[in-house]
């Protein structure tokens, strides 16, 4: 790997982006089916996806101002999925404020993320020619699995036993492939070689799983102050995460009875369960086997990406700081 003349910084590559994000022009009338947009757009978020596809850009080429249009749509194909996801949720808040669906209405939420959809596809048309066809497929592939994840998800809802196995294909496809294809999609813009993009591609979807792992642990034993929301969300709400999954499959006896009682249970004091079940994930060794699961899944993707041959060494070193940092987030 060379070091190329043209480093630049994630604070520089976020600026831009987001410029061009807000300065996006997606439609004005009629006002009340585009006001939405432009509010869940302006609600801001780590910008990681589109992020990822400019950093997987600048490891074979400087010239990432060219793909700024490109990368913005995965941020709107992105936010359109949230956009249906709150209305399923029925989610009050997003990013700590009121969501579309809560704003407006459910009716208006549905059609403006249908827009948002239709607008990120345009938002790929200029992407040359002869690499338009395969990004067409590979978006769509990408699009496709992330609502059967969503469907997945949902289905678990109404399922008493799902298996460690299909949880994680499910958050495969609803989180961590529109990860795979921000770099992947990067790369292949950049002309990189096939079987580099393909790598970065396993390198985000395996980062995505450990991420949303890593979300499951601290769902439940975060540092509330850090965290940003309730602690034991997920035990409250019966959530099928890795953590229940296992503890389920492998709880016996009391602890087994104590568990299923509290999955039952209708009326209860919140910080009272989230104690209880803790307590039961604690004596079954819960956190450490989700801690387990969750570094196979960053090594495997560590040494996917170690084996990359970029022309961009500071590029190649920007990427690994900025997911590691990632990966060590405490909220």
């Amino acid at each position: 790997m060379n070091q190329t003349t043209n480093p630049v910084s994630v604070d520089k590559l976020l600026q831009d982006l987001e410029n061009h994000i807000q300065g996006f022009q997606y439609g004005d009338s009629p006002f009340e089916l585009y006001e939405p947009i432009s509010y869940i757009m302006s609600l801001g978020g780590k910008r990681i996806r589109p992020l990822l596809t400019l950093m997987a850009y600048a490891l074979y080429k400087d010239d990432y101002e060219s793909i700024l249009t490109p990368a913005a749509a995965v941020e709107v194909f992105h936010n359109f999925t949230l956009m249906h996801d709150d209305i399923m949720d029925d989610a009050p808040l997003r990013r700590g404020k009121v969501t579309v669906h809560e704003k407006w209405n459910a009716n208006t939420a549905i059609l403006s993320g249908d827009v948002m959809l239709v607008k990120a596809y345009g938002m790929l048309v200029d992407i040359s020619p002869e690499k338009l066809p395969e990004i067409l497929r590979l978006f769509n592939q990408t699009a496709a699995e992330v609502c059967e994840g969503q469907q997945h998800d949902m289905n678990f809802e109404q399922v008493e036993n799902v298996t460690e196995e299909d949880y994680i294909d499910m958050i495969r496809q609803k989180t961590a492939v529109l990860l795979g294809f921000a770099l992947q999609f990067g790369a292949l813009l950049a002309d990189a070689p096939k079987e580099e993009a393909q790598k970065l591609y396993d390198f985000g979807v395996n980062i995505g799983i450990g991420f949303q792992l890593k979300d499951d642990l601290l769902d439940v034993y975060a540092d509330q102050a850090k965290f940003g929301k309730q602690v034991g969300g997920d035990i409250i709400a019966n959530k099928k995460t890795f953590l229940l999954i296992k503890a389920k499959e492998l709880a016996q006896g009391e602890l087994k009875t104590q568990l299923e009682e509290w999955i039952a249970k209708d009326g209860f004091d919140k910080q009272e369960k989230v104690k209880a079940v803790t307590t039961i994930y604690d004596q079954i060794g819960i956190k450490e086997l989700a801690e387990a699961k969750m570094q196979e899944y960053f090594k495997k993707s560590f040494d996917q990406y170690h084996s990359l041959h970029v022309p961009n060494l500071s590029g190649f070193k920007l990427l690994l700081e900025l997911t590691q940092d990632l990966v060590h987030r405490e909220k």
